[in-house]
């Protein structure tokens, strides 16, 4: 079956399900219903135009760590381009491509939304470089999970309301943020939260369908733009991703029904075309090879899903490629000299912030300083206030405490 007759049997297929009553689409049984969800950890009324899973999204759309995303980066670093993706362009094409999905597969979008805009709330300025830094900084206080940040980003971080701390958002949004959580972190959180969000890496169950789905949408998204950054930086080139199937097909198939697009003048329209097509088959597969899986279990609801094995996914020769490509990327722009030698004074600013702030917590902002003088040792506030700290923010801060600039 190709993927076009594919996707189009998994749109048209009958959903197995009553409506959700405040949707605009027809549910799936095994979707999450947002009039059956679990409730938030502080009681409130509902409200009388949106369901919950909205007043979840709308929260985060409004918080403070939402709006730092934009100056948060990726693989790229602020001061390197104004064109490279940030976490917020990238939180954006995560909900792009889950909704896509999610509708195609009667699933919660709302959900799936406000999971793919939260998940990145808890990342460190410097990528993937800061969150490791100021892991091994807190070896003896813990550790640093961007997803357990980004939870308590939303639990107790924000301040916005008088009656909480966080964004109260319902457990369903919650247990999507929370991605990946060590056993030692989880035995924690469900010592605090008996049953809650981390009693699946526990028990070993799953998350819901619509958490499944923004953890693929989110490794789709982050292979699709590091392409376009990669070559876009000069890092990598059309001509080395000849070697990778999964887009080597369609740069081929764009070629044969464009050939013009082979000059060198006309390279950015070849890779938007071929980068387009791979998403849509991506898509296209996830969809056709999750409703066959769905097909075939018929899970009655959300929670019947979780004692399933994982759902949602690729076929087996996606997934493949999808390997692939990942290991493409990861030698030949993650370990790129330039990129190693960035992230090398990336992780200095980071080392040396915490080990200033740790020794003078009085240089934080006052809410900050505050709560250290507060706490038994001020490791976890000063690790708070660099997570939520932008790129530039953290440059500029490094340079003020230590009277160095890394880079212009």
């Amino acid at each position: 079956m190709s993927a076009d007759v594919a996707v189009d049997a998994a749109l048209t297929a009958p959903v197995h399900a009553e409506p959700g009553t405040t949707m605009t689409h027809t549910l799936a049984a095994w979707a999450s219903d947002p009039a059956r969800s679990r409730g938030r950890r502080h009681p409130q009324a509902p409200a009388p135009t949106r369901n919950e899973h909205q007043r979840d999204r709308d929260r985060i759309v409004h918080s403070t760590a939402f709006r730092r995303l934009v100056y948060k980066t990726q693989v790229f670093l602020n001061h390197e381009g104004d064109l490279f993706r940030t976490r917020m362009t990238h939180s954006l094409e995560v909900a792009q491509l889950g909704r896509s999905i999610a509708r195609a597969l009667a699933l919660n979008e709302d959900l799936v939304e406000a999971i793919a805009l939260a998940h990145d709330l808890g990342h460190t300025p410097f990528g993937h470089t800061g969150q490791d830094a100021l892991n091994e900084a807190l070896r003896e206080h813990g550790g640093f999970e961007h997803n357990l940040q980004s939870l308590r980003v939303v639990d107790a971080l924000e301040e916005r309301y008088p009656d909480f701390d966080g964004l109260n958002l319902t457990f369903e949004t919650r247990e999507g943020i929370l991605k990946h959580c060590s056993r030692a972190n989880a035995v924690a959180l469900e010592a605090a939260e008996p049953g809650g969000v981390a009693r699946r890496f526990l028990d070993r169950t799953q998350p819901s369908l619509e958490a499944q789905l923004c953890n693929l949408a989110d490794e789709i998204a982050y292979n699709a733009h590091d392409i376009d950054d990669g070559v876009r930086s000069g890092l990598i080139t059309l001509e080395q991703l000849e070697a990778v199937p999964l887009f080597d097909t369609y740069r081929r198939e764009v070629l044969r029904e464009y050939p013009d697009l082979a000059a060198p003048r006309a390279g950015r329209r070849l890779l938007y075309e071929s980068i387009r097509r791979m998403l849509s088959a991506q898509v296209y597969d996830v969809i056709a090879a999750t409703q066959a899986r769905l097909d075939h279990s018929r899970p009655a609801s959300a929670d019947e899903v979780r004692r399933l094995p994982p759902q949602l996914g690729f076929s087996p020769a996606m997934r493949e490629q999808s390997i692939a490509l990942k290991q493409f990327l990861f030698q030949n722009l993650y370990r790129h000299p330039q990129v190693t030698q960035t992230m090398a004074l990336a992780r200095q600013v980071i080392q040396e912030l915490y080990a200033c702030y740790c020794a003078a917590p009085q240089e934080m902002q006052q809410g900050y300083a505050d709560k250290a003088a507060q706490a038994e040792g001020p490791q976890r506030v000063v690790a708070d206030y660099i997570a939520g700290m932008t790129d530039r923010y953290a440059s500029r801060e490094h340079g003020r405490l230590t009277g160095r600039t890394l880079w212009e």
